[in-house]
């Protein structure tokens, strides 16, 4: 009898706080949009018009930011159909998870919540008070980014390295929270894409809204155009070889061409090709690929009955999920109708349970390397990794232990330190592997 692939869980949030750049086509909507397109993957794309707030207040720009995002996701191939698309402000389960998840957190967690130290240190430089312009909101951040991932028991998060931090919240914030009620979570895991550009900008650093440098992804051909020829180069004169390390012009070309035309351009850049010549040979590149969306952009946003009308139909398939879980949670914290005063029994530390709240964390140490530990409910290590590389092997190993369970421990002896209490590593593996699978 063949048995179906395993359906995992994707989840990504869109704040909807500027216009839609080039670096944010290349690193996360073309490789959403594809990764969307595989049948073993269910995918949620949310507008984090919530998470917007913290950082806008004016009401305007957020409403047409979310237009732009929402026409730019929509025009880039993204098939409502095939995935659940929605706006976070249309979704009352996940402020209510919120306060949920707020009261499960300790506050020394998000003491140490990257965006909020930085504010801090940035205050104690400035020999003011530390909480200083620090609102609540920006404080209590990473709870309401552990209730978008938690609501949809999302078991992968495409992220960059600087937002690893808040996944591993999100883990901690359902360990907490199946500890005290039972196990209602999946614990997610920070999904890396070694492979996705970081785009410069116009001026050579990372193409960012901060820097004012980015380049609109739907920019007509004639701003485009404009834009390009505005990208820093250095003063090798036509005829004289250029280098691609370090030239901006060749990093974008890059992310939108073909190996054979990018190996073309390093050959020509090797050949003395002019600066205008090359970046003719990027706007010509980059509208071959954007040209055929910009229509349904402009429609879109011509039209935003027609988007506001996909995004109330996402809303409800959205909480067609969340509704039902989030009334589970209810019932299981005592926000229960009082007819049915016994409810839903809270599930006792039993040795099973221990296990079941085990879980995995992922972490970085002063020394440059990556970690892993398995934790039961206590606190007390059952396994602990020697330092990697890279997150991805850390992952990919935590990965393998939920899938194969003590069966894996003879391939990742080199990355592991040894077990002291085999039995119970085993009994946790088990029930996690058995949870999962449950989910």
């Amino acid at each position: 009898m063949s048995t179906s692939a395993p359906i995992t869980r994707f989840l990504t949030g869109i704040t909807t706080s500027g216009t839609p750049h080039l670096g944010n086509y290349v690193g996360s909507i073309r490789p959403a949009v594809r990764a969307s397109l595989s049948a073993s993957v269910e995918s949620y794309y949310f507008l984090a018009d919530y998470h917007a707030l913290i950082k806008i207040d004016d009401p305007a720009r957020i409403q047409r930011s979310t237009l732009e995002i929402a026409a730019s996701w929509l025009a880039a191939g993204l098939n409502p159909d095939r995935v659940t698309f929605y706006r976070q402000s249309d979704i009352p389960e996940i402020p209510e998870l919120t306060w949920f998840l707020t009261c499960v957190t300790g506050k020394g967690v998000l003491n140490r919540a990257h965006a909020y130290k930085a504010s801090v240190d940035k205050n104690q430089a400035a020999g003011v008070d530390p909480d200083s312009d620090v609102s609540a909101g920006l404080f209590m951040y990473p709870v309401l980014m552990g209730a978008d991932i938690l609501l949809f028991n999302a078991h992968k998060v495409p992220v960059g390295r600087d937002q690893i931090q808040h996944i591993e919240m999100a883990r901690d914030m359902a360990q907490s929270f199946n500890h005290r009620y039972g196990k209602h979570f999946v614990a997610p895991e920070a999904e890396i894409e070694a492979s996705v550009a970081t785009l410069p900008g116009l001026d050579g650093r990372k193409m960012s809204k901060s820097y004012d440098n980015t380049i609109p992804l739907f920019a007509s051909r004639e701003q485009l155009k404009k834009l390009i020829a505005s990208i820093v180069t250095d003063s090798r004169a036509p005829g004289e070889a250029k280098d691609t390390e370090g030239s901006a012009l060749f990093q974008i070309y890059q992310a939108f061409a073909s190996a054979e035309e990018t190996e073309q351009l390093r050959q020509a850049y090797a050949a003395g090709i002019s600066w205008g010549d090359a970046k003719q040979q990027l706007l010509d590149r980059i509208d071959l690929e954007i040209a055929p969306m910009r229509a349904r952009y402009q429609h879109l946003m011509e039209h935003p009955e027609e988007v506001e009308a996909l995004l109330q139909a996402g809303a409800r398939k959205a909480r067609a999920v969340a509704t039902p879980f989030l009334q589970q949670l209810r019932s299981a914290v005592g926000l229960r109708n009082l007819v049915d005063a016994k409810g839903p029994a809270k599930t006792k530390a039993s040795k099973a349970t221990t296990a079941a709240s085990a879980g995995f964390k992922q972490y970085r140490e002063k020394d440059g390397l990556f970690y892993f530990k398995l934790a039961d409910a206590k606190g007390r290590v059952l396994l602990q990794s020697r330092g990697l590389s890279t997150p991805q092997s850390a992952g990919q190993s935590i990965a393998r232990l939920q899938r194969e369970g003590l069966a894996a421990l003879d391939a990742l002896q080199d990355q592991l330190a040894p077990v002291s209490d085999t039995a119970a590593l085993a009994a946790a593996l088990a029930e996690l592997q058995s949870a999962s699978e449950g989910l």
